[in-house]
């Protein structure tokens, strides 16, 4: 029983992430939903037959806020990404994603601090090394104009 619903966990994994590739975003979002309610569930032992790794789980949460983020929900998807990291700290595009919003937003201090997570975790991370740059620039002018 345990190793059927694992490879149900994965087999919707793996089929959200082609709707993902594809560009079926609700589909995918869905899929990324159910997957993370299952580990959910599973985790706290109503579901005692799913097992998720950390690794799949990250990336769901991740991807599901890029879905958000392409809606224009920033605050969700900022959640999808901060459980991403909770989960798997090393992994470093959602503290990337996290810092795009958050950059947008205008929140540069905190967006300076995801840049630089990812840079710690990966220095040849050019898209962070350019947006830590940017951030820099972005939050000095805002100083200079008071504002």
């Amino acid at each position: 029983m345990e190793r059927r619903s694992e490879q149900d966990s994965r087999a919707a994994l793996t089929l959200a992430h082609a709707h993902f590739q594809k560009g079926e975003l609700a589909d995918a979002e869905a899929l990324y939903s159910a997957v993370l309610s299952e580990c959910e569930r599973a985790a706290s032992g109503a579901s005692a037959g799913s097992k998720c790794s950390p690794e799949d789980l990250a990336t769901a949460y991740n991807n599901r806020g890029q879905i958000k983020y392409l809606r224009v929900d920033f605050y969700e998807a900022m959640d999808d990404y901060t459980s991403a990291i909770e989960v798997q700290p090393n992994f470093e595009v959602p503290y990337y994603n996290r810092g795009l919003i958050l950059y947008r937003l205008g929140y540069f201090d905190e967006a300076l601090e995801d840049f630089k997570k990812v840079l710690d975790l990966n220095p040849g991370f050019q898209d962070a090394a350019l947006s830590l740059k940017q951030t820099i620039l972005d939050k000095e002018e805002k100083q200079r104009r008071s504002y």
